[in-house]
């Protein structure tokens, strides 16, 4: 394992913190006013739809930063427009250690895209049915140049060692393997390049219970092993939880809250963060917990409330949520938890 990726010169501090490894001080990727819209037609005319509306945060090298919310609230999106895979043009700023993502074309961001990888959520339709592994693999190689190509063969077998599979599956192709392997290849063709941030687009969802908790302690240990970064992707709280070192809830394509992994399981502070966190089911053993039930559908993409946009579902809602759009803020100075809800204020830490 440590051969192949000395071999295509991953160059990384590694430093012992909160039993994960990172690279050196400070952020490898942010983002900020993020925007993505898609044209749709509403009374015959043409509309936007705001997938993702405004947002902004921050990823620490060498942490995993977990994103939840409901189905259509635009994680996906958010995920693809970071290695600007949409469709559509992307709003707003992204920096990549520094570099403006959105000035970088050609060559150049061809270098970047090696750097940034994703793992998609279905391991079957993601892979080629047409090719077999190596060959799958041995493309990766070959488009980024990371190897010379009378080594790609070798490359390949260390690759399926890294990610758990036996190097006689060089030759078979995808519909020969279970979904565990499936998905292990998906990792094996993203850390294929060295990238440094991996955006993880929830890779055990369609997976067995049994075989989600390995993908999930391979990826660990990938990350401890070589200071990788997450973007982790998930409906499975119980799992976000687990991974993350922080998580951004997303609602509505924007961010709700952001915080501290255990201080927001903890403690959650948005309406919205706190309906999610009672949804988590408990061991019989352990007790019973109030359910926080939302009233009500989300809204259309095409008929957004005015003031806050959860205000319509929101079990704590006051008057001027209905007209004023709270702006995601640190929680009270000097914190680094941020909350987009007028009841906070005034919070005082």
């Amino acid at each position: 394992m440590k051969g192949f990726w000395l071999n295509i010169e991953l160059n990384l501090v590694r430093v012992e913190k909160n039993g994960k490894r990172i690279g050196e001080n400070g952020m490898l990727l942010k983002v900020r006013d993020l925007e993505v819209a898609f044209s749709s037609r509403k009374g015959g005319k043409k509309a936007l739809v705001r997938a993702v509306n405004g947002v902004s945060f921050d990823v620490r090298k060498g942490e995993t930063l977990g994103l939840v919310g409901e189905s259509g609230c635009g994680k996906t999106t958010l995920g693809r427009a970071l290695l600007r895979l949409t469709p559509v043009p992307v709003k707003g700023k992204i920096w990549y250690d520094g570099q403006a993502i959105e000035a970088i074309g050609g060559r150049d961001f061809r270098s970047l895209r090696s750097e940034m990888q994703m793992i998609f959520q279905d391991p079957f339709s993601s892979l080629n049915p047409r090719m077999t592994i190596g060959q799958m693999l041995g493309e990766v190689l070959s488009v980024h140049k990371a190897v010379p190509r009378v080594e790609a063969k070798k490359k390949i077998h260390e690759l399926l060692d890294v990610v758990g599979l036996n190097s006689e599956y060089f030759n078979r192709y995808p519909h020969e393997f279970s979904g565990g392997q499936r998905q292990r290849i998906g990792i094996a063709r993203a850390l294929a390049v060295g990238p440094r941030i991996i955006v993880c687009d929830e890779p055990v969802s369609a997976l067995d219970v049994s075989i989600q908790s390995q993908i999930i302690n391979l990826l660990n240990d990938l990350q401890k092993e070589f200071g990788l970064t997450y973007i982790f992707i998930a409906h499975d709280l119980s799992v976000v939880k687990y991974i993350s070192d922080r998580v951004a809830v997303m609602y509505l394509g924007k961010i709700v809250e952001i915080a501290d992994a255990e201080e927001l399981y903890d403690s959650p502070k948005h309406p919205y963060t706190k309906a999610l966190m009672s949804a988590i089911p408990l061991p019989e053993l352990s007790g019973k917990k109030e359910r926080i039930l939302l009233k009500g559908d989300l809204p259309g993409p095409l008929d957004m409330p005015t003031g806050c946009s959860f205000h319509p579902r929101c079990p704590e809602a006051i008057d001027r949520c209905r007209s004023v759009e709270p702006a995601l803020k640190p929680l009270c100075e000097g914190s680094e938890r941020q909350v987009s809800c007028l009841l906070y204020e005034k919070e005082v830490c």
